[in-house]
Order: C-alpha cells, then sequence, then structure tokens
C-alpha cells in the first residue's frame, strides 16, 4: 500500500478546506469499507481525512413527522431508534438486515450511502474493471458474476449495488444534504445514485470538494404499514440476492399507495415505479402483486447466466413482501 497522508477535521469547513487542499482525497467516517479498499489496493487516494469529530451526529424526528439524519449518526442508531421504529419500521430492519452487529456500530449513514459495489472484480486488481479503472473493460463480464444486478445494467458495468437502507429511504423520497464550498444543497435520492451507462465509474453526482451532511425523510403516515425482506445465501451477514422495502396504504383492501424500493437486483438502490403505478387503486391480490412484480421486472438483464435466477427472486421477494404488508394493514 503506498504511503498516504491522514488529516483529521474537528468542523465541516476543516474537512472541506482539507479536501481542497489536496487532490485525491478521502473522507473517512466509520471505515467500514475504506479500510478494506485501501488494503486490497481498489482505492488508492493521497490523503485521508478523519471526520469522526464532526457535529453531524444529530437524528431528530420533525414535527410534520418526518426524520433528520446526521450524515455521522451511525446506523445501529437509527435502526434502535423508538420513532424510527414505529414511524417507518421498514427502515430499521434494512438497518438491522445491514451487516453484523460491529459494523452497525461502526458505520455511518452518510458513509452507507457512499460504499463500494462487492463485485468479485472490483475488488480484485488482478481483473479489468470500468467502475475502477475507467476503459479497461468489465471482468464480470466472463468472470464470478452470480452477486451482480439485473436491471439498470449496461455493456461497462453490470455491479449490484449492495446497501439495505437505501432502498427504504428511496421509497421514503429521501433527500441528501451536501455541503460543499458553493454552500449546501438538496439531491432528490433517486438522484443521489448514477447507473452506470458508459460511465460507471461516476456513482453520485457530487464532487470531490463535496461532503454528505444530512439525510432528510419526508412524512409518510402510511410508512407506518411496512416491511423489508432480504433473501440471502445465508440468515446472518451476507448481502441480499433480492429484498424489497415495501410500505402500503390500504383502504377496504384496495391500494391507495404504495411505496417500493427493491434491492440485490439493480446497479443503484431501485424505486419499482411502474409496480407501484400499476397497483394504485387495485385491489391488494396476491393476482395483483404477482402482475406488478412481473411488469417492474420485465426488462431485467437476462443475459448472464449466473445471476439469471434473480429475476424471479425478486419477483418472488416482492410479492411476498407485498402479502405481508397487505396482511399487517388488514389487521390494523
Amino acid at each position: 500500500m503506498k504511503p498516504i497522508a491522514f488529516a483529521r477535521a474537528e468542523t465541516v469547513d476543516e474537512a472541506l478546506i482539507a479536501v481542497a487542499a489536496r487532490p485525491n482525497t478521502v473522507f473517512l467516517a466509520g471505515g467500514t469499507t475504506l479500510v478494506d479498499m485501501l488494503r486490497i489496493g481498489a482505492m488508492e487516494p493521497d490523503n485521508v481525512v478523519d471526520i469522526n469529530r464532526l457535529p453531524l451526529t444529530a437524528l431528530e424526528h420533525t414535527p410534520d413527522g418526518g426524520l433528520r439524519i446526521g450524515a455521522m449518526v451511525r446506523m445501529s442508531e437509527v435502526a434502535a431508534d423508538p420513532g424510527v421504529r414505529e414511524r417507518f419500521p421498514f427502515l430499521s430492519i434494512a438497518l438491522w438486515k445491514g451487516a453484523s452487529a460491529q459494523i452497525r456500530n461502526m458505520a455511518s449513514m452518510g458513509g452507507n450511502l457512499m460504499q463500494k459495489v462487492r463485485c468479485p472484480q472490483f475488488r480484485d486488481i488482478a481483473y479489468a474493471c470500468n467502475k475502477r479503472e475507467p476503459g479497461s473493460g468489465c471482468g464480470a463480464l466472463d468472470g464470478l458474476h452470480r452477486g451482480n444486478a439485473v436491471l439498470g445494467t449496461s455493456e461497462h458495468c453490470f455491479a449490484m449495488h449492495p446497501s439495505d437502507m437505501a432502498n427504504p429511504l428511496t421509497a421514503l423520497d429521501a433527500v441528501v444534504q451536501v455541503q460543499g464550498p458553493r454552500g449546501i444543497r438538496s439531491i432528490p435520492f433517486d438522484d443521489f445514485f448514477l447507473l452506470p451507462g458508459a460511465t460507471p465509474h461516476l456513482e453520485h453526482p457530487i464532487t470531490s470538494d463535496e461532503l454528505i451532511i444530512r439525510i432528510d425523510v419526508p412524512p409518510l403516515p402510511f410508512a407506518k404499514n411496512s416491511h423489508y425482506l432480504k433473501v440471502r445465501d445465508r440468515e446472518s451477514y451476507e448481502f441480499a440476492a433480492a429484498s424489497a422495502a415495501v410500505a402500503l396504504d390500504l383502504a377496504d383492501g384496495v391500494v391507495r399507495d404504495v411505496r417500493i424500493g427493491l434491492g440485490g437486483v439493480a446497479t443503484k438502490p431501485w424505486r419499482a415505479r411502474m409496480a407501484e403505478d400499476l397497483l394504485t387503486g387495485k385491489p391488494a391480490t396476491k393476482e395483483n402483486f404477482a402482475a406488478a412484480a412481473a411488469t417492474e421486472l420485465a426488462a431485467a438483464d437476462d443475459s448472464h447466466p449466473m445471476n439469471r435466477f434473480k429475476i424471479e427472486l425478486a419477483q418472488r421477494t416482492l410479492v411476498r413482501t407485498l402479502e405481508t404488508v397487505a396482511a399487517q394493514g388488514d389487521r390494523k
């Protein structure tokens, strides 16, 4: 590993000044991804700025029923918060299922949004990877790609986005607040993650001199009736093969509104808008759930043999989650 300069920031302004002073700088929060990347050589920054002392640790419930989550709030704190568990249970569940206890206690909410993909070819510098080295090729095309994406793919990259908590957040229309030399700006959650297209190395619209300071979650009263289902090869400490975050508003057995975020199957946290549109105003039946799931997955990429199973698995996962939330709503 090459020598890396290290600095510690006490304020957001100090962190931004440190970034401006040196090119190729990265921020260190919980370090649960960055340290791995440095060890294996998948990232080679010249400078690391420790931001763990930044005053971005507030978790606030707004008067209108929303949330303000500081970028340095730990995942475990949000998962355990009574208000989150009551108002946004699928976010709490996704956080509990997102990692081991040790990682949840270290990992920050802002850092989770910036985590790197788990594609084996990205993490092994012996393979070509357009995300790691633009224009070098995609080693996953002929390599191990069982865990890769079937939605939002391109010929240049089909690495799966690994976050669990990002799936309910995309369903909730969260907003990411970032700060840089030009001030603070708001980025809608769905715009915060870029599809790979021809530039898979560009994962977010923020610039290298900007820092996530907060995640804002608007109120969604019917999110009390929600669930997150994660299907994986083993129950503990494993990334999703497919997952679904669903919030459902029912009236007399009819879907008045629904929010769906899919994980484990896409190159970004996947807002299932086609499924939402199809279900709205329809009876909450298994047949309608299956039709919505099939519609959302109709455009899935089935050209890669190892991960083709994800297309049906994602549909089954979504249907089961919709059934679970619908049953909860009936009981209420």
